[in-house]
């Protein structure tokens, strides 16, 4: 019974990167035996099992073998016969199918780390075609490398495309399909998850409706750019950028209900596409214009979405000459918004208003309090 540290963890630790999870494998057990030790099992179509202390995943050494279309369409074996080299061959890409020893020694039977060096994303096997899955992981690696300059392998670029081409990719779930574009929404060029599925013809089947634009992909890339330094301009807001002018898809609802996309992903798009004037506009707005942008977006009682609105809109202008003047204006607005949030209905309550004209009153004094602070004249 041998220990391997496999995947992710040994490939990061070869790029320098913090490694966050560690997965293992384990050669030559049984079910059996890993119960034995302690190990709570996990896994329903093949053995996995939590480690009784560090509650990290250890998998039995196994073979796939494909039975029919999609990702799960696979038989699973695991027994100890498996060997190592039986178990990372059916892995996706070269660099995540390394493996370490007890001791720190590197199996790499597959050139990982030579690919590494190369900065190439290749596949293992011919094998992996049978899975249309690993085609989203893929665009996804590219977009989470980009910017160590790593690059898909031209034999796999081809292979990708093929399995675009088979219409495999239509067998994918829309919930695993929003599950990599999220995650790529944390890289630092999530627009390289939607180019790579341009360039393979493979868009279409798993983002239906949705036209990447080479403007919202910059946008895109920006917005990810930005966020390094801007930890407030959360992951839905970098999906938002996408919407802001000429949005990729005609009907926002319909389209995240289709891909059982969360409703805080919905609603950050929903802000951008229909504020883009405002996000786009290198002057203050009116105060009447203000008025309306508030009244949009219901920040009487969600003003956290004033603060996302203006984060898109210095993100749009953050390579311009006007991002200071941007900024200037960010800090006028969110005070005035919060002056005009202040104005009290029980005073005019008090002084006589009642029913509709208790609201005209209380909207004309949040105009005039939100023109007092931007200096302008009604």
């Amino acid at each position: 019974m041998q220990t391997y540290l496999v995947g992710g963890a040994v490939r990061d630790k070869l790029l320098g990167l913090d490694v966050h999870e560690r997965d293992w494998v384990v050669v030559g057990a049984t079910p059996q035996q890993m119960l034995d030790q302690g190990f709570q099992q996990v896994g329903k179509d093949f053995p996995v099992f939590l480690h009784p202390l560090t509650r990290e995943e250890y998998a039995l050494a196994r073979t796939e073998r494909k039975n029919g279309k999609g990702y799960k369409g696979f038989d699973v074996f695991a027994s100890p016969d498996v060997t190592l080299e039986d178990d990372l061959v059916r892995r996706d890409l070269t660099i995540n199918a390394i493996a370490e020893d007890e001791q720190g020694q590197l199996i790499d039977p597959y050139g990982g780390q030579h690919d590494i060096e190369q900065k190439t994303l290749r596949h293992v096997s011919p094998a992996f075609e049978e899975d249309p899955l690993r085609v989203l992981r893929v665009a996804r690696f590219a977009a989470r490398f980009k910017h160590l300059g790593f690059t898909i392998a031209d034999e796999t670029h081809e292979l990708l495309a093929k399995i675009a081409h088979s219409g495999e990719l239509g067998a994918l779930t829309p919930e695993r399909v929003w599950l990599e574009w999220e995650k790529s929404l944390s890289t630092r060029n999530p627009d390289v998850f939607l180019s790579t599925l341009v360039d393979i013809d493979g868009l279409k089947q798993v983002l239906k409706q949705f036209n990447a634009k080479s403007s919202n992909l910059d946008r895109l890339r920006n917005a990810a750019q930005f966020r390094i330094a801007e930890p407030k301009l959360t992951k839905p807001l970098v999906f938002a950028s996408l919407f802001i002018a000429n949005s990729p898809v005609e009907d926002i609802p319909h389209f995240c209900k289709v891909l059982a996309i969360p409703n805080e992903y919905r609603d950050a798009a929903i802000l951008a596409e229909r504020n883009s004037d405002i996000i786009l506009s290198e002057t203050l707005p009116t105060a009447g214009q203000f008025a309306e942008t508030l009244q949009s977006i219901d920040y009487w009682r969600r003003p956290e979405k004033l603060q996302q609105l203006l984060l898109l809109r210095e993100l749009e202008h953050e390579h311009t000459e006007f991002s200071e003047n941007i900024a200037d204006q960010s800090r006028q607005l969110t005070q005035a918004a919060l002056k005009a949030a202040e104005v009290s209905p029980q005073s005019l309550i008090d002084k006589g208003y009642t029913g509709k004209q208790l609201g005209l009153a209380i909207k004309e004094k949040r105009l005039e309090t939100l023109a007092n602070e931007l200096r302008q004249t009604l």
